[in-house]
C-alpha cells in the first residue's frame, strides 16, 4: 500500500474543502428557498442567530452590507416573521435585532438534523478537534481578508 505524498494530500484536502464549500452553498440555497428569503437575507439570519440579539450596525459589518441595505433586510425579515427589532436596554437609541420563535422553529426543521454530526465529532481526540477548529478558523480568516481585497477589484468586461 503506497502512501500519498504531502503535496498530494494537500491537493486532495484543498479539493475536499472546495467541495465542502460547494455543499454548504447548496444547503444555504435550499434553506433560503424553503424559508422564502433571498441569500442576503439568509446570510443575515445566520449572523443574527450566531450573534443575536445583534445591533443593526454590527449586522451590517458582519454581513458586508451598508446600514441602509441592512435596514431593508430587517424590514423584509420582520415582514416574513423571522426577525424583530427591539430596543437596546443599555442604549435606547440603538436597535437590536433577534430571531423570532417562528424562525427558530423553522431553523430546527432545516438544520436540526445536523445535530447528528456532533456524534461524528465525538470520535476525534481533543487534539484532533483543536486542529480542525484551528484549520477552519485560519481558512475563515483568510477568506475574510481575501474577500475585502477582492471587493476592491474591478475588471472590465473585455478582459
Amino acid at each position: 500500500m503506497s502512501r500519498q505524498s504531502k503535496d498530494d494530500l494537500i491537493e486532495a484536502l484543498s479539493l475536499e474543502v472546495r467541495a465542502a464549500q460547494g455543499a454548504v452553498d447548496q444547503m444555504d440555497d435550499a434553506a433560503c428557498r424553503a424559508l422564502g428569503v433571498n441569500r442576503t437575507d439568509g446570510r443575515c439570519l445566520d449572523v443574527i442567530d450566531r450573534e443575536g440579539p445583534v445591533a443593526a450596525g454590527r449586522l451590517a459589518e458582519a454581513s458586508g452590507l451598508t446600514t441602509a441595505a441592512v435596514t431593508a433586510v430587517i424590514d423584509r425579515l420582520e415582514k416574513a416573521g423571522y426577525a424583530r427589532r427591539l430596543s437596546d436596554p443599555d442604549d435606547r437609541r440603538r436597535v437590536l435585532v433577534e430571531l423570532t420563535p417562528l424562525m427558530r422553529e423553522r431553523a430546527a426543521v432545516i438544520w436540526g438534523p445536523f445535530a447528528v454530526f456532533r456524534d461524528v465529532l465525538k470520535r476525534y481526540t481533543i487534539e484532533e478537534l483543536e486542529l480542525l477548529r484551528d484549520f477552519h478558523r485560519v481558512g475563515r480568516e483568510y477568506n475574510e481578508q481575501r474577500a475585502a481585497e477582492v471587493r476592491e477589484l474591478r475588471f472590465d468586461a473585455e478582459g
